[in-house]
């Protein structure tokens, strides 16, 4: 299966006249902020690149991947989860345990989306209450949940963060926000397995994430709104805790939007700071800030 999915990839190429590596935007940022308006980042856990790139089990997934763009080369920072969350979040590790209960008061995409007159929001599955702050509550797990520990989220959760359920209507009303982080919980996430447990095959936890998307993320698609200037980015925390190549593995990392170069493939090095540098600058952060300035760029993905 996977043979033929990188043919069908490889014929998408050549017919959309895209290609693969590391040539740049063919617009200038500021063209490319006009077709950008609002952000969506999907998290799913734990996968490596070969695990889920060309997977039978994941016909959703690589059905966008073979329309729109993919990152080949794109690394996790660390194991475990938590740091990753907060690198794309804050630019910065923060912490590599996923029992951390502090708060963070360091510069952050909350902070600097406000400051830019955007807005930002964390849209979690299971959460048990708009705002909530407290402990896992099974399948929602905190550490997956990156807003609930930045000082800014706290002065005003239920600003920040809600419940999933809402998702839907607010993309149908136009309500969501300038960028929209999305927490399956941790069975959809393909963290855990359908039953709770973590004993079934990754391939079982890959495929109920891709159904989830589908079911869930795939009306967005379809909504004139995200049609006119949405982008979909869906990525994975980390790889399996065995590959620790350049801190936390190989992983898939999958770009969609009408801005967004069909059928690419990216060559280039990127690290979770690097999507945090792409949220600031595509949503009109400037200057940059320091984690964000010094990651290299994402604007190849984009036409």
């Amino acid at each position: 299966m996977k043979f033929f999915y990188m043919m069908a990839l490889a014929l998408a190429l050549v017919s959309c006249g895209s290609g693969s590596g590391e040539g740049g935007s063919s617009e200038p940022l500021s063209v490319i902020q006009g077709r950008v308006n609002r952000i969506y980042l999907v998290v799913f856990e734990n996968a490596s690149y070969d695990e889920v790139v060309g997977a039978a089990y994941m016909p959703f997934w690589n059905s966008l991947a073979s329309q729109y763009a993919v990152a080949t080369n794109y690394f996790a920072n660390v194991h475990p989860s938590i740091g990753n969350y907060f690198m794309m979040t804050t630019g910065q590790i923060i912490s590599q345990d996923d029992n951390f209960a502090g708060t963070i008061a360091d510069d952050n995409i909350v902070r600097e989306l406000l400051l830019a007159g955007k807005t930002s929001r964390l849209y979690a599955e299971s959460l048990p209450s708009p705002g909530y702050l407290g402990p896992d509550a099974y399948p929602y797990l905190r550490q997956h949940d990156p807003f609930a520990y930045l000082t800014d989220v706290i002065a005003s959760p239920t600003t920040y963060l809600r419940p999933f359920s809402e998702f839907a209507t607010d993309v149908a009303q136009g309500t969501a926000a300038s960028f929209n982080f999305i927490a399956p919980n941790a069975i959809d996430d393909a963290h855990d397995c359908p039953d709770g447990s973590s004993s079934c095959d990754i391939s079982v936890r890959l495929a109920t994430a891709d159904a989830w998307l589908q079911a869930n993320i795939g009306p967005l698609l379809q909504q004139p709104g995200f049609q006119s200037g949405g982008l979909l980015i869906v990525a994975f925390d980390e790889s399996e805790t065995t590959d620790t190549a350049n801190g936390g593995g190989h992983i898939a990392v999958l770009v969609v939007g009408s801005a967004v170069k069909r059928g690419f493939q990216s060559t280039a090095f990127h690290q979770h700071q690097s999507l945090y540098r792409l949220i600031n600058e595509l949503l009109g952060v400037n200057p940059l800030p320091g984690p964000a300035a010094s990651a290299p760029d994402m604007l190849e993905f984009f036409r």
